[in-house]
């Protein structure tokens, strides 16, 4: 009667080691790769909001690990700003985060309820973002209805000519419900109505043809220039 011949294996004590090494460095590798600060971030879009106040409002001011950085937590909470109109978030290689801002414009301060007024209709109190908003005054009441519609007008106007707008007032007369008075930084006055403010783009290409005078645009009806001096 022949034995059965058991074969011991011998544990491959070697190979496990290894293998235990490489789960353990993979661990360590995935935990420093956890741990590593966001490098950079870009904000773009804004003309009126500050670097600053983005970061602080988005809660990564101190850097977090860009990999656990919640893109979706930023855009809820940056949309909570009246100033903010849209977000798209992205991020970017060498752990850097890019922020593209859709900003709620400011279009004018309104004297009759002392705020702000932004593109969207928003209106808000004054504070340390809208200090030094370099934008014009409405001076008074405009009814409901045309308040509605100047305020379409109003995001019609390119930033660099808002910019030279100081004041506007309503002034409506017997032929023309729609009439506005634009007063402008350079001493002349601009008659618009609210079907043509976007005209007020070309004030650029108009200033050459007034040859210094100072005096009163009229593109409310016709373009025609009245000299004051």
């Amino acid at each position: 009667m022949s034995k059965k011949i058991v074969k011991k294996r011998k544990l491959k004590v070697f190979n496990l080691l290894i293998v235990l090494l490489v789960l353990i460095g993979l661990f360590f590798a995935v935990y420093l790769l956890l741990k590593v600060p966001i490098k950079n971030i870009v904000i773009k879009g804004t003309d009126y909001l500050n670097d600053d106040y983005i970061i602080e409002k988005a809660g990564i001011k101190e850097y977090p690990s860009f990999l656990m950085t919640n893109t979706y937590k930023i855009k809820k909470e940056l949309l909570k700003s009246d100033y903010i109109e849209n977000i798209d978030i992205n991020k970017k290689y060498g752990f850097i985060i890019e922020i593209n801002i859709v900003e709620n414009v400011p279009l004018f301060y309104n004297n009759n309820t002392n705020k702000y007024v932004l593109s969207n209709g928003k209106e808000v109190n004054e504070d340390e973002i809208n200090y030094n908003f370099n934008i014009p005054r409405l001076l008074n009441y405009v009814p409901d209805k045309k308040f509605t519609q100047f305020i379409k007008g109003m995001n019609k106007i390119k930033k660099e000519i808002l910019l030279k707008t100081s004041d506007i007032e309503y002034k409506p007369n017997d032929y023309d419900k729609d009439r506005f008075l634009l007063y402008m930084d350079d001493g002349n006055m601009v008659y618009l109505t609210l079907t043509k403010f976007k005209t007020l783009n070309h004030y650029n290409e108009v200033l050459p043809q007034l040859e210094g005078h100072k005096g009163i645009l009229y593109l409310d009806n016709g373009n025609h220039f009245e000299i004051k001096e």
